[in-house]
């Protein structure tokens, strides 16, 4: 078992690790632009299950056993390392939904609904579909990685079958699509539902059910409700009488 010292502060972690999933993203993005909808985020996955390939062969940082990980020292004015990480990720929680609400209402949202709607027709129209495709993955490869840091601090240990957990990539393309992907919100929804839904399920039977809750719901959605809650709420309230 591999010992790293984590003698750097949590925000330069944090920081580090945006950088590298940004450029995790960005190269993904280049790999699958031919890609699109959901086959994109199956390309998403698979790319997870290489890079998890690669980390078991990769004797440097610990192979399949994992390393150990010394958490840097609690900070003021917090007495425990959990409620530290607790602030952190709510944190980067309300930093990850403020840029996802930036990015909708300016040119980059209105270029991406653009894209969505027809892409031959918005490259056309002069929209730069390939940066903005681009930039994309590259922001949400870096949200992704940014959360990750605090989460290996607070484990304390990290090996590439956690690390890589399936669970984790199904529950990141799930909860956009239970929520919606028609603006900001949807996802925030998305994540507030399943994550409920998870924990009593943890809580009430057993955590072996988290994956097979995601894929109940995931069907549940797609087949009832493929806009997700949002698309659920628009059509409940287009019908006639309604809003009455």
């Amino acid at each position: 078992m591999l010992i790293k010292s984590a003698n750097a502060p949590l925000a330069l972690q944090i920081l580090a690790a945006a950088a590298v999933g940004a450029a995790l993203g960005f190269g993904a993005g280049l790999l699958t632009l031919r890609v699109r909808g959901i086959f994109f985020s199956i390309a998403t996955v698979a790319v997870a299950i290489i890079l998890e390939t690669v980390v078991n062969n990769w004797r440097f940082v610990g192979g399949a056993t994992g390393v150990q990980i010394l958490r840097p020292p609690v900070m003021e004015p917090f007495d425990s390392y959990t409620k530290m990480i607790f602030v952190v990720a709510a944190l980067l929680a309300i930093i990850a939904v403020a840029i996802a609400r930036y990015i909708q209402n300016s040119w980059i949202g209105r270029g991406l609904r653009a894209i969505r709607d027809d892409e031959e027709a918005a490259e056309c129209a002069g929209v730069p579909t390939l940066k903005l495709k681009l930039l994309a993955c590259a922001v949400s490869g870096a949200l992704m990685s940014a959360i990750g840091a605090p989460l290996a601090m607070y484990q304390s240990f990290v090996e590439p079958a956690s690390a890589f957990n399936l669970n984790y990539s199904v529950s990141a393309l799930a909860m956009p699509i239970i929520g919606g992907t028609s603006h900001w919100i949807g996802p925030v929804l998305g994540a507030f539902l399943l994550g409920t839904v998870q924990q009593v399920a943890t809580v009430t039977v057993t955590s072996e059910l988290n994956v097979m809750v995601i894929g109940v719901l995931l069907v549940v959605f797609v087949v009832a409700a493929p806009d997700g809650i949002l698309g659920l709420v628009t059509k409940l309230w287009r019908r006639p009488g309604a809003g009455k």
